[in-house]
């Protein structure tokens, strides 16, 4: 009987055992020539990219929230100017109720004392009755006054 038939002897590897895994699923290269091809990256092009990719994105949406503050701003400024109006307007005198949506015209008749009229300052003619003209004044569905003209 010849040593290659015995089956007590054991076998030997002739690869190197570190080159070689019981489990080749979980190894973190191709194993066989059927495995698909892949080429290692490098962790900082990565996370280079990735950073870019964040950043970009991150500043778009600041930018973006950025011009909505700006809008609120501005809104808030138009906001707080209509109410400034709207309380020298309810504080001049007017012989009417005025209507939603109509507009009317403010005038000065001394330093402190304004008066809210349905003429427009075309209408009056040669001789106005009141000082001088203010502005033009529309009263909204909330009832705050919207300035439509200002001064001659």
């Amino acid at each position: 009987m010849s040593k290659d038939s015995d089956p007590k002897q054991e076998f030997v590897n002739p690869i190197d055992s570190d080159k070689i895994t019981e489990s080749p699923g979980l190894i973190p290269y191709p194993h066989h020539v059927g495995s698909p091809a892949f080429a290692p990256t490098e962790k900082g092009v990565i996370k280079s990219r990735s950073m870019k990719a964040m950043e970009e994105q991150s500043n778009m949406q600041l930018q973006q929230i950025q011009e909505q503050i700006a809008l609120l701003a501005k809104q808030a400024e138009k906001l707080k100017n209509r109410v400034e109006v709207s309380k020298a307007v309810y504080l001049a005198d007017m012989n009417f109720d005025p209507i939603v949506g109509s507009e009317y015209h403010l005038y000065a008749r001394e330093e402190d004392a304004f008066v809210l009229s349905m003429i427009s300052p075309d209408e009056w003619g040669r001789k106005p009755a009141f000082k001088h003209f203010v502005a033009s004044v529309r009263l909204l569905a909330d009832r705050t006054w919207e300035v439509t003209r200002d001064q001659l």
